[in-house]
C-alpha cells in the first residue's frame, strides 16, 4: 500500500481536509489546530460543569467535551448551555456518548457536536469468541447502521457535527473477531459508520483513532488517512482529532502525548488535539498548545528534496525497527538486535577532567538502574585531545566504565588516545572530499568506529551522505554509523534511512541526536525532545539516542529512557495507563493514581491500568498486566490482563488487594 497518508515523507505538508464547523469554531481546512479538553464533573452538576467549562475556555480551550452517560445527563446539557450563555461563555460543547444512542439523540439538541464510539454505540463488549459468515457479518453491520442512522439524520437537520471516535480499548467483539485488536480493526470500525453518514449526505464528520499505545495510534491514523484518500482520490478529506488516550500523568504522560501526537503532526495529520492527562483538565490545555506549536513550527516548507531512491520504511502501518549491523565495543555496541542505546552529549571536553569525571559518576549513580551507555564530547584542538585520556581514566577510577565518543571537524589532525570508542565527524565544516577521505582513513587505520554526522539543510543531506559513504568505501571502513542535524530533524532522519537503503547501506546504524533549544522552557524542551526522538523511533529509525543541554547528565539519561518507554522500545520503570477522568469516573482518579504509583512505582516492566469506568477499561486491560477499574461509587474491579478476577470490592481495600494480585502472579519485588 502506497504512503497515501501524506504528501511527502521528507518535507512537511499539512494533510488536505475540508472544514467542519463546530459552532463558531472551524476544524480542518485552513484553520489552525484546535485545542480541546473534557470536563471531569458530574454532568448533572450544572454549576460545577459550567465553572469548569468557563475555566477551560479562559486558558485557551477552544472546544469542551462533556460526558452524557444517561438520558438525565443528556437532558441537563440544556441547563449547562443556558448557564454558559448567561455567563457569555460561547465555547462549543461536545457530548461524549458511550452505550446510549438515545442520550445522543437528546444531546444533539443542545450541543454543537456529538462524539460516538463505534465500538459501543450499538454493541456491548463481552470478549466473546464468535465466528461470522459473510452474510451474518453483513447483517450485523446493517443492524448497527440502522441504530446510528437516526442520529445522523438529526445532526444533519440541526447542523451538528459528529466525531466518529474509535478507541483501541473498546473495539466491538464483532470487529475483534474478524480483524483482531489491530489498527486495521480500528479503521474498519470507523468506516462502517462513515458509510451511513455519506449515505445520508452528511459530511460534517471528524475522526479519531485513539490508543494508549503510541505505535498503535500512529499506525491507525495513518491507515485511516490512506483508506479515506482511496475513497475520494484528490479530494480534501475529513479532519482528524488526534491524541494518545490514557497517557497518564506528569512527565511520562506528557512524553507519551508528545510522541504520539507529534509523530502525526510531522505527517501533517491532525486538525484538533486533546492531551489526555490524569490531572485537572485545565492542565491539559497548555501542553496541547505547546505540542501543536512544536509540531507545525515549520508549516508547509517549500523545499525540493528530490527522490532519495527508496522509501524510508517498507511498511508505515506497522512498527518495524531497521535491521542494522552491530558497531562498536562489546557490551555497548550499537545496532543489530541490541536495545536502542542511551548516550549523553557533554559538549566540550572538561577543563578540569578529574573533578568533572568524579561529579559525572556521582550524578549518574543517582539512577543506578539506568545505564549511561556512552558519552560524547566535542574536541576542538589538540589540547582537548590530550585531556581525553585523563578524563577517561578518572571515570574508571570513580567506578564506571563508559565508552567515549569524540565529535570533531574532519580537518582536525590528532592521534586519538586509546580511550576513544568512536569518532563523530561533522560534515558541515568539510569543503574538500580529501578531508573526508583522511578522516575515514585514520579511523580505518586505528580500527575506531566512525559516525558521520551529516549536517545541513534538508536539500543538502543526500549529497553529503553520499560523499561520506564514498569516503568510507575508499578507506575500506565498515565500522560506520550515521547521524543527522537539520532544521527538519524527523524528515532528515527519514531521508538518511531512505538514502542508505538506496545506496545499499541499509544496515548502517543511525544515531538520533537532539540538542535543547536555548529559548525553550523546561516543559517545552521535554515535549520537543519527545516529539523529535519519539517520531523517528516510532518510524523504526534509531539505534542510539543522545541528548545535549538538559542539565545534569543523569537528567538526560532519565529523560532518554522515558522517551524510549513512551515509544514502546525499552522498558525501564513501571508503566501506568491511566485515563484523564470525566463525569463517568467513579473515584478521585488523580488521588488514586498517585496512591497506586507510590505503592507500585518500583516494579520495573509491570504495566498497571487505572481506569475510572468501564468504557475503555477492559479493552485497555488487554495491553496492561493489571487493571484497577471503577465499578460503582466507592467500588472497584481488579483485572489481570483483560480478565476480571476481583469484582466490586470497596475502594479502601482495593490497593492492598491489587498488591496481593501482583504477588500471586509472581511480579512483585520489595522496594529497595
Amino acid at each position: 500500500m502506497a504512503h497515501r497518508y501524506l504528501a511527502d515523507p521528507f518535507a512537511p505538508h499539512r494533510r488536505s481536509t475540508r472544514e467542519v464547523r463546530v459552532g463558531d469554531v472551524g476544524i480542518g481546512g485552513s484553520n489552525p489546530i484546535r485545542i480541546q479538553s473534557m470536563t471531569t464533573t458530574d454532568t448533572r452538576d450544572t454549576q460545577g460543569t459550567a465553572d469548569q467549562t468557563e475555566l477551560l475556555a479562559s486558558v485557551g480551550c477552544e472546544i469542551v467535551r462533556i460526558t452524557a452517560p444517561s438520558l438525565t445527563d443528556a437532558e441537563n446539557l440544556a441547563a449547562i448551555r443556558k448557564e454558559l450563555d448567561r455567563r457569555k461563555v460561547r465555547v462549543p460543547l461536545v457530548a461524549d456518548i458511550h452505550f446510549t444512542p438515545n442520550a445522543a439523540m437528546v444531546a444533539a439538541q443542545y450541543v454543537e457536536k456529538i462524539r460516538i464510539n463505534p465500538g459501543n454505540f450499538a454493541d456491548k463488549k463481552k470478549f466473546a469468541v464468535l465466528e461470522y459468515t459473510d452474510a451474518a457479518y453483513a447483517e450485523e453491520i446493517e443492524r448497527v447502521a440502522e441504530k446510528f442512522r437516526p442520529l445522523v439524520q438529526r445532526c444533519k437537520k440541526l447542523g451538528r457535527a459528529i466525531r466518529i471516535g474509535t478507541n483501541h480499548g473498546s473495539l466491538s467483539d464483532r470487529i475483534m473477531n474478524r480483524f483482531g485488536d489491530t489498527p486495521a480493526g480500528m479503521v474498519e470500525s470507523a468506516l462502517e459508520f462513515v458509510d451511513v453518514c455519506e449515505d445520508e449526505g452528511f459530511y460534517d464528520i471528524v475522526f479519531s483513532m485513539k490508543s494508549s499505545n503510541t505505535q498503535v495510534a500512529i499506525q491507525a491514523y495513518r491507515l485511516l488517512a490512506t483508506r479515506l484518500a482511496e475513497r475520494s482520490p484528490g479530494e480534501p478529506s475529513y479532519p482528524f482529532h488526534v491524541g494518545v488516550t490514557e497517557a497518564g500523568d506528569g512527565e511520562d504522560g506528557r512524553i507519551k502525548s508528545a510522541i504520539g501526537i507529534g509523530a502525526l503532526l510531522v505527517d501533517g495529520i491532525g486538525d484538533t488535539i486533546r492531551v489526555s492527562l490524569t490531572e485537572p483538565p485545565e492542565e491539559e490545555v497548555p501542553v496541547a498548545s505547546a505540542i501543536a506549536s512544536i509540531g507545525f513550527e515549520s508549516g508547509d516548507v517549500a523545499v525540493e528534496v528530490g527522490d532519495p531512491g527508496a522509501p524510508f520504511t517498507a511498511d508505515p502501518y506497522a512498527h518495524n525497527r531497521r535491521v542494522t549491523r552491530s558497531v562498536g565495543p562489546t557490551d555497548t555496541d550499537i545496532g543489530s538486535n541490541h536495545p536502542v542505546r542511551v548516550e549523553v552529549d557533554l559538549g566540550a571536553v572538561p577543563s578540569d577532567p578529574k573533578q568533572t569525571a568524579e561529579t559525572l559518576v556521582r550524578n549518574l549513580k543517582t539512577y543506578p538502574d539506568l545505564a549511561c551507555e556512552g558519552i560524547v564530547v566535542d574536541v576542538s584542538d589538540p589540547n582537548s585531545v590530550r585531556s581525553l585520556q585523563t578524563f577517561s581514566d578518572a571515570i574508571g577510577d570513580a567506578g564506571m566504565s563508559i565508552p567515549i565518543a569524540v565529535c570533531v571537524a574532519p580537518d582536525l589532525v590528532a592521534q586519538w588516545p586509546a580511550c576513544v570508542a568512536r569518532v563523530v565527524i561533522r560534515t558541515a565544516t568539510a569543503r574538500d572530499d580529501a578531508l573526508l577521505d583522511a578522516a575515514a582513513m585514520r579511523c580505518a587505520e586505528s580500527r575506531t568506529p566512525l559516525e558521520w554526522n551529516i549536517c545541513g539543510d534538508i536539500e543538502e543531506i543526500s549529497d553529503r551522505l553520499d560523499r561520506a559513504l564514498e569516503a568510507s568505501a575508499r578507506a575500506e571502513l565498515d565500522e560506520i554509523l550515521v547521524s543527522v542535524e537539520s532544521s527538519l530533524p524527523v524528515h532528515a532522519a527519514r531521508l538518511v534511512a531512505a538514502r542508505l537503503e538506496a545506496r545499499g547501506a541499509s544496515d548502517v546504524p543511525i544515531v538520533l541526536r537532539h540538542r535543547r533549544l536555548a529559548d525553550d522552557s523546561d516543559e517545552t524542551a521535554v515535549l520537543r525532545a519527545a516529539h523529535v526522538l519519539g517520531a523517528s523511533l516510532c518510524d523504526g529509525i534509531g539505534d542510539a539516542i543522545a541528548l545535549e543541554g538538559f542539565g545534569e547528565p543523569a537528567r538526560a539519561v532519565d529523560l532518554s529512557y522515558r522517551i524510549l518507554q513512551g515509544a514502546r522500545l525499552r522498558t525501564s520503570r513501571t508503566e501506568f495507563i491511566s485515563c484523564p477522568s470525566c463525569g463517568r469516573t467513579l473515584f478521585d482518579l488523580v488521588e488514586t493514581t498517585e496512591r497506586i504509583k507510590a505503592r507500585t512505582g518500583h516494579l520495573v516492566g509491570v504495566k498497571i491500568a487505572i481506569m475510572g469506568c468501564i468504557v475503555n477499561g477492559p479493552g485497555e486491560m488487554a495491553d496492561a498486566d493489571f487493571g484497577y477499574v471503577g465499578s460503582g461509587p466507592g467500588r472497584v474491579n481488579l483485572y489481570v490482563s483483560k480478565d476480571l478476577v476481583v469484582r466490586n470490592i470497596p475502594d479502601d481495600t482495593a490497593d492492598d488487594r491489587l498488591v496481593e494480585l501482583i504477588r500471586e502472579r509472581g511480579r512483585w519485588v520489595d522496594p529497595a
